[in-house]
């Protein structure tokens, strides 16, 4: 594989809702092993930027490429061989409420590849000590957890089965802030042991300062800045100080 060929790249990708732009000829890459936050305003295009690389939304025009291959109107075999590739730690962890954690954890397991129950138990089970949570938090239910203990459960079915790449959508929302910090150093930790590419959205500078090894800006259905976390506080770039120093008036507009 070429080596200078980025491990994910939106090129020239537009979408639109009901008539209105929200992504607008994007083009960003992130290269294999690195770690990329997209940040941006309410209703910029974040989610649906990962949402069209995780095959899980169609584009009106432009190429989402995986490692070269264009992703774009494929269906079937090769989206199923994408979905075996990737990790997502929703918004909000998305556990679902009748099934017990080490369940949630090993559903693409058990769902997915067939691996037997007991097997996938056991997978599951040292995938919550890769999170650090014992092995009786196996058998509580969602329900029984709190919100930074469900986070964690969520990182853990993100990563049992070693993707490629990891998608974290707002991973510290609703967290206070020890607890943000905790789950950003646990991304961090899986993102190295993994080697993987990950790509993450939010709207905390704290985490994206944490968990990305460069961020970009999104605003207007494009990329508008673009450095590592280092240069943020210096980028003279009019919507990076608006969105750092949290300021109504500037480019953005604001009004709800």
């Amino acid at each position: 594989m070429n080596q200078d060929l980025p491990k994910l790249a939106w090129k020239g990708v537009s979408k639109r809702f009901d008539g209105a732009p929200v992504l607008d000829g994007l083009n960003l890459d992130v290269a294999a092993g690195r770690s990329l936050v997209i940040i941006g305003g309410s209703g910029q295009g974040k989610s649906v930027t990962i949402k069209v690389a995780m095959g899980l939304m169609g584009v009106d025009a432009g190429e989402v490429l995986v490692d070269g291959q264009n992703l774009v109107g494929q269906g079937g075999a090769s989206l199923r061989g994408l979905f075996s590739r990737i990790g997502v730690l929703f918004q909000g962890a998305a556990l679902f409420d009748s099934l017990s954690v080490w369940e949630n954890i090993a559903f693409r397991l058990i769902n997915a590849d067939g691996v037997p129950r007991q097997a996938a138990r056991a997978r599951a089970i040292e995938a919550l000590g890769r999170v650090r949570l014992a092995p009786s938090v196996a058998d509580l239910f969602p329900s029984e957890l709190s919100g930074g203990m469900q986070k964690r459960v969520g990182l853990a079915r993100a990563v049992i089965a070693d993707p490629e790449m990891l998608f974290f959508d707002e991973p510290t929302t609703g967290l206070d802030p020890i607890t943000a910090a905790a789950i950003n150093e646990l991304i961090v930790d899986q993102v190295k042991r993994l080697g993987c590419t990950a790509v993450s959205i939010t709207h905390d500078l704290a985490s994206a300062r944490t968990i990305g090894d460069e961020i970009a800006m999104l605003h207007g259905g494009k990329i508008v800045w673009r450095g590592p976390p280092a240069d943020l506080d210096s980028a003279d770039n009019p919507y990076v100080r608006q969105f750092v120093e949290g300021r109504p008036d500037g480019p953005m507009n604001t009004a709800v």
